[in-house]
């Protein structure tokens, strides 16, 4: 089953398409982890993108298309996955079409934007695989250490707070648009954000029609 996870910055889309990773066994793609892997490691794709994400801006597309087309084509993604992050514009869903992509279905969180500047204030990244946590919905075992592989959780560039706003603005007017896009094709479930994950978890199980 090939997903695309939509929602603002912050709004959780992560964290749930890693609970349907694992419990439909397909993986995860999130184009944000593969660009900020990308910028760590000074690649070509890296040092394009890096300017634009300090800015909250959108890395441009034909950046990203690169990445994914690459991706979806290796052997782990042929039995399913879940694009995190991408598409972020019409023409980037577009794009995904004419490379022959199927998507079975698009899941949409959302989440109040007042809510959503209030949770990426407290979201802390792992600067060494890129994990993700929150200090009051998902903290770490140990203050500021990856539960993972025991690197820096810290915050990102494009959490602080000027970036979030920034971020949000992006969304609304470039990424908004897709609910449109893949409503008319008959592939759009919106899930409510709420306050527990657990609870967040159990609508977007049933949106997808998996049991919890």
């Amino acid at each position: 089953m090939n997903l695309i996870f939509l929602g603002a910055p912050g709004s959780g889309k992560g964290t749930q398409a890693e609970f349907v990773s694992e419990k439909m066994g397909i993986v995860p793609i999130s184009t944000g982890n593969m660009l900020r892997e990308a910028v760590k490691n000074g690649t070509p794709a890296g040092l394009s993108a890096k300017e634009y994400m300090d800015r909250g801006d959108l890395v441009p597309d034909e950046v990203v298309i690169g990445i994914i087309k690459d991706r979806v084509a290796q052997d782990d993604a042929k039995k399913g996955f879940i694009l995190d992050g991408f598409p972020r514009t019409v023409q980037q869903a577009e794009s995904l079409e004419k490379m022959g992509v199927n998507i079975d279905l698009v899941v949409e969180i959302h989440v109040a934007d007042e809510k959503i500047s209030a949770r990426m204030g407290g979201r802390r990244v792992c600067d060494s695989c890129g994990a993700s946590y929150h200090v009051e919905y998902k903290p770490t075992k140990v203050d500021g250490k990856c539960d993972s592989c025991d690197g820096n959780a810290v915050q990102r560039v494009d959490d602080a707070p000027e970036t979030v706003l920034s971020r949000l603005k992006t969304y609304h007017e470039k990424t908004a648009p897709l609910r449109d896009f893949y409503s008319q094709r008959g592939k759009l479930k919106t899930v409510e954000g709420q306050e527990e994950i657990a609870d967040t978890k159990r609508l977007t199980f049933e949106a997808i029609g998996c049991n919890n």
